[in-house]
């Protein structure tokens, strides 16, 4: 935590909200979470057509982003369908390509 010239502290800036597009089928798979945030995230989203499917962009903090991948781990794991395993790699690719960002 930084202090100011008075010896107070100061609360850390809330992180900068970033817009990462979320396939639709980890959107549908995140839609049953537990994790309100990450519900919420969701529902104040904008879908956007891709084709055949659609993305949801989402506007929130990299740390809640993160979080929704976690959520999604199980799309990427042992028995997954191919179009699972390829929205989750997509995913973490765009938030891989924001984290890397100067």
């Amino acid at each position: 935590m930084a202090a100011d010239v008075e010896g107070q502290e100061q609360a850390p800036d809330p992180e900068r909200p970033h817009a990462i597009d979320v396939p639709g089928l980890l959107a549908e798979h995140l839609r049953a979470t537990k994790v309100a945030e990450i519900r919420e995230a969701l529902r104040g989203g904008r879908a956007i057509r891709r084709g055949q499917g659609y993305s949801v962009r989402v506007t929130a903090p990299l740390l809640l982003h993160q979080a929704t991948l976690k959520q999604c781990a199980a799309l990427a794991g042992v028995g997954s369908t191919p179009s699972g395993r390829k929205a989750y790699r997509t995913y973490a690719d765009r938030i891989a390509e924001i984290s890397t960002a100067p």
